[in-house]
């Protein structure tokens, strides 16, 4: 019985020796600050500069133009959905150019993640969509 403790003890103490060497080691590379010369890093710019910079043009054509294609693509997702809930029988024609009517007259600062079914991630969602239960929103009818 006593030898079956001795193990249990000697097992325990090695595996928080090991540990701690693990975690003074961990701390110990984290602090190390070694960067390549041939990467320097520029504090402040964006992905979207850098770019801009690489390709020679105005920053502000490049955000410009990723602004454009990006709503460009939600637009067409939009459609895409819209039109496979119609013909599915999901909704009819009319429920999907009325949605699609609400969402272009939202207001600008209207949170991204809602959509058709509400909050992205949450089962069941908010249902900020204006057929919901047969009553529209009320951001639908206000802006009606």
């Amino acid at each position: 019985m006593w030898r079956k403790r001795k193990w249990i003890i000697v097992a325990v103490v090695a595996a928080v020796v090991i540990l701690t060497v693990g975690i003074i080691g961990g701390v110990a590379y984290a602090q190390t600050t070694s960067t390549p010369e041939s990467t320097p890093t520029t504090p402040g710019k964006t992905f979207l500069a850098r770019v801009a910079e690489i390709l020679g043009i105005d920053q502000q054509k490049l955000e410009d133009a990723v602004a454009q294609a990006t709503k460009e693509m939600q637009d067409e997702a939009l459609n895409q959905r819209l039109q496979a809930l119609v013909e599915k029988g999901k909704i009819t024609q009319e429920q999907a150019d009325q949605y699609k009517q609400w969402w272009e007259s939202r207001p600008s600062d209207f949170p991204a993640g809602l959509g058709i079914r509400g909050f992205k991630g949450f089962r069941g969602g908010f249902h900020c969509n204006p057929w919901f239960n047969g009553t529209p929103s009320p951001s639908a009818s206000a802006t009606q």
